[in-house]
């Protein structure tokens, strides 16, 4: 169950499957830098903005051992490489954890649906609009273009999705005189599709970019052999909630992060 100090969710975690989809999200979005405490992830990379790249992550509720103590030695880690302690809370947090950082005065900011769909059950038609590239480099660029606040460098980028493990399909559509329209990244891992990086440029939402190109990477990743896919996406974000509701996403779990200035 998720512990009463967590984020509301409108689901009872299964924790088996929180865990198994934890794990490829890490292969999805590699950390430059990963040292474990017990059962506690320490997720850090120079040059990326991103959480999910520079974290603390618990993963098995049991594990309550000398939880101060670890907190603060993980917090002094962080503090030597240069990056923003953060802890992300999932179902698999330790429920003292939480109770611990609430009386020391840190705060949860944001909140992250994490979905599952069955790829089998989507209507994606027998023929791609468009096929990936592995040219990283220019993939990178596309997704600044589409996205140019994210705070992430070039080559911080480029080392992320070189560092991705399973097979990646990097989509984008372009136009030749505007340039890039929208992005997707689409990590075909085992039986499983991870949606990663999906971005249409601002002034060309809502004219069905985000549909197109999403039809393209789940039907890529079935086609290799994917049952099933899985997304983040901010708990916030109605418009693409309703996006993936289309083709078929519901919520497995959420998650959030707890940070202290």
């Amino acid at each position: 169950m998720w512990n009463t100090a967590a984020v509301a969710s409108d689901v009872n975690p299964n924790l088996p499957l929180v865990r198994r989809l934890e794990a490829v999200g890490f292969r999805a979005w590699p950390a430059a830098d990963i040292r474990y405490d017990g059962s506690w992830q320490l997720r850090m990379t120079a040059g990326h903005p991103s959480r999910r790249a520079n974290s603390l992550v618990p993963l098995d509720p049991r594990d309550t051992r000398d939880i101060s103590g670890r907190l603060e030695k993980a917090r002094d880690a962080f503090a030597k490489a240069g990056r923003r302690f953060a802890i992300k809370e999932t179902p698999l947090c330790p429920a003292p954890l939480i109770a611990l950082l609430e009386q020391l005065g840190w705060t949860a900011e944001g909140e992250t649906s994490v979905q599952v769909a069955n790829i089998s059950a989507m209507e994606l038609g027998n023929g791609q609009d468009h096929l990936p590239s592995h040219d990283i480099e220019r993939f990178v660029d596309a997704c600044l273009a589409v996205e140019p606040d994210k705070g992430a460098s070039r080559d911080a980028l480029v080392r992320l999705f070189g560092a991705i493990e399973p097979d990646a399909g990097l989509f984008f559509i372009e136009d030749e005189a505007e340039g890039p329209r929208a992005v997707a990244l689409c990590i075909h891992d085992n039986d499983l599709a991870g949606i990663q990086q999906v971005a249409v440029a601002k002034h060309l939402r809502r004219q069905g970019l985000a549909t197109e190109i999403l039809s393209s990477a789940l039907l890529w990743a079935k086609l290799r052999g994917a049952r099933q896919a899985w997304l983040q996406v901010e708990a916030s974000n109605e418009p693409a909630k309703a996006l993936y509701r289309g083709f078929g996403f519901k919520e497995a779990y959420r998650y959030r992060y707890w940070v202290k200035d």
